[in-house]
């Protein structure tokens, strides 16, 4: 199995306002909200920490293990960097990077494949799954997740954006062949050995004959959106606005729970299993991009 690059402490950076909230179906639903200090989220901080798994998220292991065996770690680095698309332009990559931070850290489902890795230029657009990971179960059970992610300042209109995004792709089944056909031909630049390609190989597509391995395919949800702060709570006491800003925003969150609900129960998703996840942010218009900026 392979194993995660984005380590449990990646969630220290953030607040786990809602844990495993659960949804109808047996889904789960976890809030994060990043570290208030000084009445601000601390972004020079998320900066950071992203910055420190841009390579994980943007190049295969077998580039990043090849640059790191002759340290050529400022190539590491640079070749990432590249592969973001120019901040100015840039309305969803930094979801996507949140999505399979957060996949990673917090489900312990390693990444097979990101749209990013496959991109030629920072210019390129690739369409289908912002990424896809692996989740184990038991032994035998696994869940292929398919990631989508959204940035949408209304909370309502991201989710669904992200619930239409992924009904599409169930609906035209070629979209989802394709899909699974991506990652089957990306699986070499993810695993060091035969015995690992192998392995991934008998899971993504498993044999019904052997009926040794079962794996389901599952969505991972990323809804980012903004959090209006009036200049009243601004100036409120610093212990005192911590806890009122939180408040505020699970109060949000969990009033859209039946917007989620509602989207899950349609035909269309009979049978797929949702891990979502939800980060707000303030002027997210602005800083989605500024955080990509400097990240670059």
């Amino acid at each position: 199995m392979i194993e995660t690059n984005v380590k449990e402490t990646f969630l220290d950076l953030f607040y786990h306002d809602i844990e495993n909230l659960e949804l109808d179906k047996s889904n789960k639903l976890n809030l994060f909200t990043l570290k208030v200090r000084n009445n601000s989220f601390v972004y020079d901080e998320l900066v950071r920490l992203l910055s420190n798994q841009l390579y994980h998220f943007a190049l295969s292991r077998t580039e990043v293990q090849k640059l790191k065996d002759v340290e050529e770690y400022a190539t590491l680095v640079d070749k990432a960097k590249e592969k973001l698309r120019i901040y100015s332009a840039n309305e969803g990559e930094l979801g996507e990077i949140l999505l399979y931070c957060l996949l990673e850290s917090h489900l312990g489902a390693p990444k097979i494949l990101t749209k990013l890795e496959i991109k030629t230029s920072n210019n390129d657009y690739v369409k289908g799954a912002d990424g896809v990971h692996l989740l184990k179960l038991t032994d035998t059970d696994y869940q292929l997740i398919l990631g989508e992610s959204k940035l949408n300042s209304d909370l309502q209109k991201g989710i669904y954006e992200a619930f239409g995004s992924l009904s599409k792709l169930l609906k035209e089944n070629k979209k989802l062949d394709f899909e699974i056909g991506l990652i089957n031909s990306q699986l070499v630049k993810e695993a060091f050995d035969k015995n690992l390609y192998d392995f991934l190989k008998k899971v993504i597509i498993p044999s019904a004959k052997e009926d040794e391995i079962n794996t389901d395919y599952s969505f991972g949800i990323f809804l980012g959106f903004n959090i209006e702060i009036t200049d009243e709570e601004l100036n409120k006491p610093n212990s005192e606005f911590r806890k009122h800003i939180r408040n505020k925003i699970q109060q949000q969150v969990q009033n859209i729970t039946d917007s989620i609900n509602f989207q899950i129960k349609k035909s269309e998703f009979t049978g797929y299993n949702f891990h979502v996840y939800v980060v707000p942010f303030t002027n997210l218009s602005e800083n989605r991009k500024d955080i990509i900026k400097q990240m670059t």
